[in-house]
């Protein structure tokens, strides 16, 4: 049997995907969790196979699917986190990938598609949706028109409001590398302005 633990801050998605793996009889949901905390906490209980994981909780914006993500793979045994959003910005999914997710699937995925990727993390294997797996052949081939995790972390904390100063604090980086990254951003982005830049990144997808 696969257990699976499912973490998303939605009562009825909890339901809804409780009841479709209930027709599968090698699959079994042993917990589930509605914040991050939650998820960690019911993973290191049940030590399950795999985690289906939810990226934003809205009863926790100070935490993510992707810190929880980060914080379950660090268990030992650790599970396979698949994450189940319906985010898919560039953003969305490098953080999940670096955080060690080993799927990416969106909400609106074939049944048929879910459950076969929870086999497939179970196995040890990728699993991604393919919107997903195309977006990052894309950033593969071309690297130099992409931006790099930590630009896109500037470019948030651009988006949020926060001055070279904040960021810097935020990154634990001088405001000298803040403005580098920044340079990097306009130039990848063509652009000339931090408020154009956070425009055109949202154009492209690259934040939410």
């Amino acid at each position: 049997m696969i257990r699976v633990v499912i973490a998303d801050d939605h009562p009825i998605v909890r339901a809804g995907i409780i009841a479709l793996l209930s027709a599968e009889d090698d699959i079994d949901v042993v917990a589930q969790a509605s914040t991050p905390s939650e998820a960690i906490d019911v993973t290191r209980a049940k030590n399950p196979d795999v985690v289906l994981m939810d990226l934003q909780f809205g009863a926790s914006p100070a935490s993510s699917g992707a810190d929880a993500t980060r914080s379950i793979r660090a268990l030992d045994p650790a599970p396979y986190v698949l994450v189940l959003t319906n985010y898919d910005s560039d953003a969305d999914v490098l953080g999940a990938v670096e955080a060690g997710a080993s799927g990416y699937l969106l909400k609106d995925a074939p049944p048929q598609e879910l459950t076969a990727a929870i086999r497939a993390a179970a196995r040890g294997e990728s699993a991604l949706a393919p919107v997903i797996a195309s977006r990052l052949l894309d950033r593969m081939r071309t690297p130099q028109a992409n931006l790099s995790p930590r630009e896109i972390q500037v470019l948030e904390l651009v988006a949020a409001g926060s001055s070279n100063t904040e960021i810097a604090a935020d990154l634990f980086v001088s405001e000298t590398t803040v403005k580098s990254h920044l340079a990097h951003i306009f130039t990848k982005l063509g652009v000339s302005s931090r408020t154009a830049a956070v425009s055109e990144a949202r154009h492209r997808g690259i934040l939410r």
